[in-house]
């Protein structure tokens, strides 16, 4: 008896709690579970690459995509728009691999609706002075676009409830340890 059609995994967590190095740890220890590629408006970063990291739009290309009802979910954060395309999950799904979706609380939340068998998982940073030394140590935006991540930050730490899951992650490899068991424990799941 297999299981016919995968499962989908969201990990959500405020700007700089670590989603990306957790899910790049996860990738490498766990398998049969494939990443969506979110599509984005924001700037691509120089360390990242067209259609490994993300698909960079214009936001006339996200617009269109958006009207043809292209995204499982997107959302607006900062400025720039995010969203997961539904084609590539479909395909996976139907073969039977399961799905982990990194993306932010607004995006979890439209998945929540429309995909009631999703896991979601938050992960959360161990203090707000931690996030605010994480994200000002990786020196990837301006103070202004900082500030606003930390503002954030606030609210969607007050939505953990939404969530089946919640990991703190104060040690990577705990961190990671615990996704891994949520998954191992779905896949086992019987209802």
């Amino acid at each position: 008896m297999s299981n016919a059609s995968g499962k989908v995994f969201v990990l959500t967590g405020p700007s700089g709690v670590g989603k990306g190095t957790v899910v790049s740890e996860l990738l490498q220890k766990v398998d049969n579970i494939y990443l969506s590629i979110s599509a984005t408006t924001r700037q691509r970063r120089e360390s990242e690459k067209e259609g490994i990291h993300y698909f960079f739009k214009t936001k006339d290309e996200f617009q269109r995509m958006i009207t043809a009802n292209e995204f499982l979910e997107y959302a607006e954060f900062a400025g720039d728009y995010y969203g997961s395309p539904k084609f590539s999950i479909n395909n996976y799904l139907s073969c039977g691999k399961d799905v982990l979706l990194e993306i932010e609380l607004q995006g979890a939340k439209q998945i929540k609706e429309k995909c009631t068998d999703a896991i979601l998982i938050f992960l959360a940073p161990p203090s707000f002075e931690a996030l605010e030394e994480r994200l000002i140590k990786r020196n990837t935006e301006s103070i202004e676009k900082v500030k606003i991540r930390l503002k954030k930050a606030k609210e969607e730490m007050k939505e953990v409830n939404l969530f089946h899951y919640l990991v703190v992650n104060d040690s990577l490899n705990e961190a990671v340890d615990n996704v891994i068991g949520i998954i191992r424990a779905e896949r086992c799941r019987i209802k």
